[in-house]
């Protein structure tokens, strides 16, 4: 796991500052690099599913309002992280928000503005699977936005999670990276096996031959929006 430079701030939940975390898709859970054969993968998932469940009851005790923000490349394992992350707990505490296409009234409002509905309440924990860091990376890069729109969110963002982050929401930021070959692998399964198919799209295509457009947006996305009380 590669963590993205940043300190976890102490005080009041209000005060709660939030975390980027960049994760290597293909990291063993244990040692970097290191492959766990399956019976040891279930064996040390087993903990963390514990670990995760003492955190939805100190959420639902104290009140907590928890936030997460899963980013990442085609291919990266968002969805299978989430899946396993949720698969023990409480759909009532854990939610899951993967918004599809804005509709034409979506796109005539504020940009974020689709997005706060869905953020925690008290004793609840959100997951975004993507959520308004999509203008500064797939709008971005696939042409959904122009690049002026895209500054401004780049702009605007620090400002939007400053105010997430002091209406008290612990605000996690995560990026998913993966390397070409374990993304060429991924999608290749994907096309080859027919019960993968659903999570192919013509986007996951032609998202594939864009890899350093993909890291230019993702390194500017980084730079603007890694800050103290958010990084």
């Amino acid at each position: 796991m590669k963590r993205k430079p940043g300190k976890r701030r102490g005080g009041e939940q209000g005060k709660r500052a939030g975390r980027r975390e960049e994760v290597a898709a293909h990291d063993a859970p244990i040692a970097r690099g290191a492959r766990l054969k399956r019976k040891d993968y279930e064996k040390e998932l087993a903990k963390l599913h514990v670990e995760l469940v003492k955190l939805q009851r100190w959420v639902q005790a104290s009140g907590a309002k928890v936030c997460i923000l899963f980013e990442g490349r085609d291919g990266a394992g968002k969805g299978g992280t989430i899946k396993a992350i949720t698969e023990r707990v409480s759909p009532r505490v854990f939610r899951v928000i993967a918004l599809p296409a804005p509709t034409e009234r979506e796109k005539s409002q504020m940009y974020v503005q689709r997005y706060l509905p869905h953020l925690p309440a008290a004793g609840e924990i959100v997951i975004f699977d993507r959520s308004w860091h999509n203008r500064a990376g797939v709008e971005r890069v696939m042409g959904f936005c122009t690049e002026e729109q895209a500054k401004k969110f780049l702009n605007a963002a620090p400002l939007v999670e400053q105010a997430i982050v002091e209406s008290g929401v612990i605000l996690l930021k995560y990026w998913l990276e993966v390397t070409p070959e374990e993304q060429t692998r991924r999608l290749k399964d994907r096309i080859d096996d027919g019960r993968k198919l659903w999570k192919l799209t013509g986007m996951d295509l032609k998202s594939y031959s864009r890899w350093f457009d993909y890291s230019r947006a993702r390194d500017e996305m980084f730079a603007a929006t890694d800050t103290g009380f958010a990084p």
